[in-house]
């Protein structure tokens, strides 16, 4: 295992082997070949309140975040629910009774955040004078793509866009996201 430390043979920051983990550690400089002791640098972690929203229903969880993380609106974070460590988005972060869209970790009353591993993907399928409304639970890396055929309820439809949870719209043939990005498919029935 590598550390990026300061050398005092070679006098500046270098990378380190790590040789020996005790009551300190016995490193080796990369650059210079140097061997000597630095003390274990101490982290302090907060426990931050996460609410974790699983589409109709939402858990008090946690995240453990370090004192100089900064948390933003729209990260990716592992969540810790009980035994289980879950994928979330960021979808709001509380810094006492304001909402802001970034705030470093030691200020941060809650996350607000949404599982991402599963989702439901929303999809209006267009069928001449109607629409059918269409839900899938799925993997939330899964791909679709714009002028794809898909299968939803023994319905078949191809996707005319795709509206992004950020606001875009995706109109081209073959633009393609992936599950967790999405708010709503738009397609016509074939």
């Amino acid at each position: 295992m590598y550390i990026t430390i300061y050398c005092p043979q070679c006098e500046d920051e270098t990378d380190h082997d790590l040789l020996k983990e005790a009551g300190d550690l016995l490193v080796r400089c990369t650059v210079c070949g140097a061997v000597h002791h630095v003390p274990i640098p101490i982290e302090k972690t907060f426990s931050v309140k996460a609410i974790v929203s699983r589409e109709q229903e939402s858990e008090v969880c946690t995240v453990e975040l370090l004192e100089e993380d900064v948390c933003s609106v729209g990260d990716y974070l592992v969540a810790e629910c009980g035994e289980e460590g879950v994928s979330v988005e960021v979808t709001a972060i509380e810094v006492g009774e304001r909402r802001v869209i970034k705030a470093q970790a030691p200020e941060i009353t809650a996350l607000w955040t949404r599982a991402i591993e599963e989702v439901v993907v929303r999809v209006s399928v267009h069928d001449k004078a109607k629409t059918l409304p269409l839900y899938k639970k799925c993997d939330g890396e899964e791909f679709f793509a714009v002028d794809e055929v898909y299968t939803f309820d023994r319905i078949k439809f191809r996707i005319s866009h795709i509206k992004l949870r950020d606001g875009p719209v995706l109109r081209k043939e073959g633009w393609k996201t992936v599950a967790k990005k999405i708010k709503r498919i738009y397609g016509y029935r074939v």
